[in-house]
């Protein structure tokens, strides 16, 4: 929002088929409704990441260029003047934020070590040396040589300085309100790669010391926190004495819940705050900085599918508590407030995200962009809700099933269903538009999904509740456990609420985490199953430990390290159980997914075929982890012909008129 509130500066990307790309622009909306969104940006390469200056005249955007790289422009907004390049980058340009005065642009890119001087020719640089783990990240490739930097830049343009670097990973600036000193999130302490605790610094923005260095004397950043709690998201209280952030304690016993918390500049204390809602405080997606005003903090939250936004006390007698400010079911996917009044970007199950003001708790909407799409696609129904009790006894598992328009197929009328199975497991289906359910809908399938033991939405024990037995801290049943009983129940109350549903012909689909149930559910439940499709999956917990960009981590997720059991890890392995798989089986994995690399899918792919069990197997080049989500174009709508036919021929469902040569 600018700084009066009176505009909402948005990026909005759509699609290009023809030329197999993503064309993203600016778009400007007032938040009176006295006139309709326009177009502000259409540069050839994109725009993103809109910044407005603080005296609202001038809007910081990140534009692609050609080759690779961004450049950082600020263009003049109801002034005159002409758009200034303030800075290019070999490598991506990510949150800009502007200095209090006007003056500096702080953001985030990566920087080059010198064995990157000789171009983009591999055999000609010198080797690379690894000497930590997170050296790899999806859709990134090698980053130990390509650190993540925080720079400032004047805001007229010139050269950027680089006021936090090193063999570190920095994010989030944030500036305090004298324009002297820049809050960042990183962990720069001795064996941060195995400690993986995000911490906040102090830096002069001027290069140095927060604490009085001096620029040139390259001096360390001011660690604040040092509670050892997770620290993410730093905003400054108007007054500079305290910032805001999303905290987590226990952050090595994953998955563990963020809340709001305070911490101290002068003493470092951290308060930590709505301590009485026992659910994360740092949705994914969707996390930012609180916002301060008047004395509260604006966060959002996630609740059984929701993502609801609340005003949490940070000062008075009720410091700590929280108001709800808009709940229901929908997401607040975004939010910013200025100038008296608050918009958030709000989606739910039968929309795609538009922007709405919300001051009391009702929503008044400012865009329809998205209406053009829900005219050439038609909604169908809304999903129907269940509450299905868990096998754990401990509650229900929130489930949904979307009905196709169409009459049912097949003997006895019935439809066929596909179970469809989240990612992560440390996220949750939201109540949100999801156009693969639409798709599978619309091609005669009845999709049910839930949110089992292990999904965020919930208590904390509920999501620990997958860590393996053997964990030290808040043991589970480990993965393939109480979430696999969940999804069963939720597909059997399906069944049971929904007569029309054939359960002679079930799928069962899901990626990553998602792909793993799948793999384990047709390990242990084939006869449940007619066909399954694992995606991005992981099959073997003991090779991800060590071949995934995250490797280490899985034992902090897990409770256990593979080196310490690596029979548990063997048991929870869909790959260890492979001969139970006796279901035709449709495998999809990108060549360059490194969260988990491609490998997991040769494995499973070998062994199905060695035990002469009816299996496919599909790889998409030069995609990674979340190829379905922001692959190319035309290998997204490739995926979706592949998983339509391949359960067309399965289980009855109207197969798509193309389907890819193989």
């Amino acid at each position: 929002m600018s700084p009066d509130g009176a505009h909402v500066a948005v990026a909005v990307r759509r699609v290009d088929l023809g030329a197999n790309r993503y064309r993203t622009a600016i778009w400007l909306t007032p938040t009176d409704g006295s006139g309709p969104p326009r177009r502000l940006t259409g540069s050839e390469h994109g725009d993103s990441s809109p910044a407005w200056s603080p005296d609202g005249t001038r809007l910081a955007v990140v534009t692609g260029r050609d080759g690779g790289g961004a450049r950082l422009r600020v263009l003049p907004i109801g002034v005159p003047g002409e758009p200034v390049v303030v800075c290019e980058r070999p490598e991506g340009i990510s949150e800009p934020v502007w200095s209090p005065d006007g003056t500096r642009i702080a953001f985030v890119s990566r920087e080059r070590a010198a064995r990157w001087a000789t171009g983009d020719d591999d055999r000609a640089r010198e080797p690379r040396r690894i000497d930590r783990l997170f050296s790899r990240l999806d859709g990134e490739g090698w980053i130990i040589d390509r650190p993540s930097t925080v720079f400032v830049v004047d805001a007229g343009g010139g050269d950027p300085v680089a006021v936090a670097g090193g063999p570190y990973e920095h994010s989030s600036p944030a500036w305090s309100p004298d324009g002297r000193t820049l809050a960042v999130v990183a962990d720069r302490e001795p064996g941060w790669d195995l400690d993986e605790t995000a911490r906040i610094y102090l830096v002069d923005a001027a290069g140095g010391d927060a604490a009085g260095g001096d620029a040139a004397g390259g001096r360390e950043p001011r660690l604040l926190t040092r509670s050892g709690r997770h620290h993410t998201h730093p905003s400054w209280a108007p007054d500079g004495t305290r910032l805001a952030t999303l905290a987590s304690d226990d952050h090595l016993a994953a998955p563990a819940h963020a809340s709001p918390a305070l911490v101290d500049i002068a003493t470092g204390r951290e308060d930590v705050l709505a301590t009485g809602i026992d659910r994360t405080w740092r949705p994914f997606p969707g996390a930012r900085a609180p916002i301060w005003d008047d004395g509260h903090l604006l966060v959002s939250c996630e609740d059984r599918g929701g993502v609801h936004l609340y005003r949490v006390a940070a000062d008075g007698p009720g410091a700590g508590t929280a108001e709800a400010l808009l709940t229901g079911a929908r997401a607040v996917a975004a939010y910013d407030r200025a100038g008296g009044s608050t918009v958030v970007l709000v989606t739910d199950h039968d929309h795609l995200g538009e922007l709405h003001v919300t001051d009391d708790g009702s929503l008044r909407r400012l865009t329809a962009l998205t209406e053009p799409f829900h005219d050439a696609v038609p909604r169908g129904r809304t999903p129907y809700r269940l509450a299905v009790p868990s096998p754990a006894g401990d509650g229900d598992i929130d489930t949904w099933v979307l009905l196709p328009d169409e009459p049912a197929t097949g003997a006895g009328g019935r439809l066929p269903v596909l179970l469809s199975i989240h990612g992560g497991p440390m996220t949750q289906y939201a109540d949100a538009w999801f156009d693969e359910f639409r798709l599978w809908a619309g091609a005669g399938y009845a999709v049910v999904w839930c949110n089992p033991h292990g999904s965020t939405g919930y208590t904390q024990d509920r999501v620990r509740a997958i860590r393996s037995p053997l964990a030290e801290t808040a043991p589970g049943t480990g993965w393939g456990g109480i979430d696999a009983d969940d999804v069963l129940a939720a597909l059997d109350g399906a069944l049971a609420e929904f007569d029309q549903l054939d359960r002679d012909r079930v799928g069962v689909l899901g990626g990553s985490y998602g792909g793993y149930l799948t793999s384990w559910l047709d390990a242990h439940h084939s006869d449940r199953f007619a066909a399954a499709c694992s995606e991005r999956a992981v099959n073997n917990l003991e090779s991800l430990d060590w071949s995934s960009d995250a490797a280490g981590w899985f034992g902090h997720e897990l409770g256990r390290s593979w080196l310490d059991a690596p029979e548990e890890y063997r048991r929870m392995s869909p790959l260890h159980h492979v001969r139970g798989i006796d279901v035709p089986m449709l495998i999809l994995h990108s060549e360059d997914d490194l969260r988990c690399p491609v490998e997991q899918a040769d494995a499973l792919f070998v062994a199905l075929r060695l035990l002469g069990r009816p299996v496919e197997y599909w790889r998409f080049p030069e995609e990674s982890h979340g190829m379905s989500r922001d692959g190319s174009p035309r290998h997204r709508v490739q995926r979706a012909q592949i998983i339509l036919d391949f359960f067309g021929r399965h289980l009855g469902g109207r197969r798509p008129a193309q389907v890819p040569a193989g």
